[in-house]
């Protein structure tokens, strides 16, 4: 990595890939996802040692449903049982926010998020975003409800709108927009993830499917972005 000062702030991955380096290795995608949850933890670490303040990642989609029952059923015990649980320990110095539509999620499931994130909501690491049962979208009518709400309330006018209160009332309120966006497993389009966010992200994409993507690779990622000149729509 060229500039060890250069370092993004908030970094976006998409960890695409587990079912099809589970085929590759012959494995069933439950073992896929298991080793995606395995590389999440081992590189939020990592990304927390770089000083990196944000790091918001793609778990679970809203259209995620449409998978076999046995597969959502598995990656639901592996955010409860796996993920969450280590994030847990004071160690690791992350706070935790899960963003995404909780009420969908089964109770069980909510209150372990809810213990998570009150667990960890003082410590001074890296803020790690899990976006789960999310969808970019949905965010930004459910963004668009609470500020029609707050208009027919008398709260504020009309004339108030602007691109500041709707950043306010997204998922990610007060945290800078992502600086980097990272996908694996050789796929080029955002899939619904953070539009409004990654407006002015810098882009890379990578071949390697999520579970191999290294400490290494997001170094690498990380030296690609610095070599970027961002001009934010100006010249």
């Amino acid at each position: 990595m060229e500039n060890i000062d250069n370092i993004p702030s908030h970094i976006a991955i998409i960890m695409d890939g587990n079912r099809r380096w589970a085929k590759k290795n012959n494995l069933q995608a439950a073992q896929g996802h298991k080793e995606g949850a395995e590389n999440l933890k081992r590189l939020s670490k990592f990304a927390n040692k770089l000083g990196i303040k944000y790091m918001t990642v793609y778990a679970f989609s809203t259209e995620n449903w449409k998978r076999t029952e046995e597969e959502v059923g598995a990656i639901m015990k592996l955010l409860k049982f796996y993920i969450l649980d280590f994030f847990k320990s004071d160690d690791n110095n992350i706070k935790v926010k899960v963003i995404g539509r909780m009420e969908d999620l089964p109770k069980d499931l909510s209150n372990e998020i809810k213990k998570i994130e009150e667990k960890t909501k003082n410590n001074t690491g890296m803020t790690l975003n899990i976006a789960f049962n999310y969808g970019g979208r949905d965010e930004i009518v459910r963004a668009t409800r609470n500020i029609a709400q707050k208009v027919k309330n008398n709260e504020i006018e009309i004339e108030d709108i602007n691109e500041d209160l709707i950043s306010n009332n997204l998922y990610t309120a007060g945290q800078p927009d992502p600086d980097l966006l990272i996908r694996t497993s050789g796929e080029e389009r955002i899939s619904n993830f953070l539009p409004w966010q990654i407006s002015y992200s810098e882009f890379v994409f990578t071949d390697k499917y999520w579970p191999e993507y290294s400490e290494e690779d997001l170094l690498e990622s990380i030296a690609i972005y610095q070599k970027r000149t961002r001009r934010f729509g100006g010249k």
